[in-house]
């Protein structure tokens, strides 16, 4: 570096504030809310850091600026800082893209009622374990384990934080240092690296696999039982469907042989309906009654899929082998918080009412008819014209997706909203949607244009969609 260059650097060096001005700026002191006295001053330093090394290279664009220049861009930075980390937090979204289950948006939106339990009663003190009653303590989620026996017709049910734990639980508590029998078409990858075989590593039992990729026969299941023989396990596939050439025993058959050989037939069923709901269309997954009248011993499933409240892994049964689970180390383990158990008493409470499809979003979404959302996209559409000039809209017909690895071929059909905005691309307006809005938006890309389907925003939503729009 010339001596010339250097003199030049540590003059604008001096441009920079302390850290203290920069706090004591207005900006500052409007972020200490939010950030904290120490967090901010921690962003602080961070942020003339880096200004010292822009200036230190003659890279920022500021070396020329009188001081109140640069500290106004010090605090601007400062703001964005504090920004960007805000926006890191869970915060809530639109979900524009017609993904019912969307796995990377917390896949089930809860009911009304789910989301009062949890803000007005789990939040504070509540009777998580205690007996108001009798005064003494209680079990934890106990209303939410006769909510599920009773819907189910199961002789017993418990629930923990989501279907990995509930199949770990299991294998451990019915399986371990044994063997488990399972078809080799179930060894299947699920979303966010579920691996069957390697959950059934972890619990300590012994795989042992029978037939092909496309054809388990009955007699393949009885072979290869002997006197290590613990369990017998069915795997839904979730998102992976073997067509075409192909076999499988059904459930009453497994549970005959199973019962036969004395041992317990364990079905890990993903999403699992709770009830049928034919108007929905959802082709492939399991209902849960239907499989314990099959006479399955143990069903495990989700709570934050199709039967639409919390993240948590619901176990039905006989109570025998329940209360085998509900006795193991494992158990406490994975045991639900009262916000999860809150929220899925609600939820269930819907299912006892009978209003579960009305009450509950995914249900509600799932069933809406195309002429329905083509009515909704309609009547957006006339308001966004009415507000800003600056679209293209069109109304055309798509699908939408159950996500979440659930019924991955069914996709009902949907009027989809077609936006071409006149001075921004669809990638930019797709981008400031989700990045310069509260709260974001989340929508589609489709042969370059942005595209909305309504049916997973709720109605109550289309307001605060329809102005991020118009903000854009």
């Amino acid at each position: 570096m010339s001596a010339t260059k250097k003199i030049a650097g540590e003059s604008a060096l001096r441009l920079l504030p302390s850290v203290d001005k920069l706090l004591r700026t207005e900006a500052a002191s409007k972020l200490r809310g939010q950030a904290g006295r120490e967090r901010l001053t921690q962003l602080a330093r961070r942020v003339l850091d880096e200004m010292r090394a822009e200036l230190e290279a003659n890279s920022s664009g500021i070396e020329n600026s009188g001081r109140e220049r640069v500290l106004e861009e010090a605090a601007r930075r400062l703001q964005q800082q504090v920004a960007r980390e805000r926006d890191l937090s869970l915060r809530r979204v639109i979900n524009a893209t017609g993904v019912v289950l969307h796995t990377n948006l917390g896949r089930a939106p809860l009911s009304l009622d789910a989301r009062r339990a949890v803000a007005d009663e789990a939040a504070g003190y509540c009777t998580l374990e205690y007996d108001a009653e009798k005064g003494e303590r209680g079990r934890r989620g106990a209303r939410v384990e006769t909510l599920l026996a009773e819907l189910t017709g199961a002789e017993a049910a418990f629930a923990v934080n989501n279907c990995a734990a509930a199949a770990l639980l299991v294998l451990a508590a019915l399986a371990r240092d044994g063997e488990t029998i399972i078809s080799r078409g179930e060894l299947v990858e699920i979303g966010g690296d579920f691996r069957v075989p390697d959950v059934m590593a972890q619990s300590g039992t012994t795989m042992i696999e029978v037939g092909t990729t496309n054809r388990t026969r009955l007699s393949d299941y009885e072979k290869a039982i002997n006197e290590h023989t613990r369990l017998i396990l069915r795997v839904h596939p979730s998102n992976y469907r073997i067509i075409g050439f192909t076999h499988a025993p059904d459930l009453a058959e497994l549970a005959r042989l199973a019962h036969d050989h004395n041992l317990p037939l364990y079905q890990d069923a993903g999403s699992g309906l709770l009830l049928d709901f034919p108007e929905c269309g959802l082709e492939g997954e399991p209902v849960i009654p239907k499989s314990l009248r099959q006479n399955v011993d143990i069903v495990s499933f989700s709570g934050d899929k199709l039967l639409g409240g919390a993240q948590a892994g619901l176990i039905v049964g006989r109570e025998k082998y329940i209360n085998l689970l509900r006795r193991h180390p494992l158990a406490r383990a994975l045991r639900l918080d009262k916000l999860a158990l809150a929220a899925l008493e609600a939820t269930l409470e819907a299912y006892r009412r009978g209003t579960a499809q009305s009450e509950i979003p995914v249900l509600n979404m799932i069933a809406q008819t195309y002429d329905q959302l083509e009515r909704r996209a309609f009547n957006f559409v006339e308001q966004l014209r009415g507000w800003s000039s600056e679209y293209e809209c069109e109304i055309i017909t798509g699908a939408s997706a159950i996500g979440g690895g659930s019924a991955p071929t069914t996709h009902p059909s949907t009027a989809l909203i077609r936006l071409t905005h006149h001075k921004l691309s669809a990638n930019r307006l797709e981008q400031k949607l989700r990045q310069e809005n509260r709260p974001p938006v989340v929508a589609r890309l489709i042969n370059d244009a942005v595209v909305i389907d309504l049916r997973t925003v709720a109605e109550d939503e289309e307001a605060a969609l329809l102005k991020a729009l118009c903000n854009s």
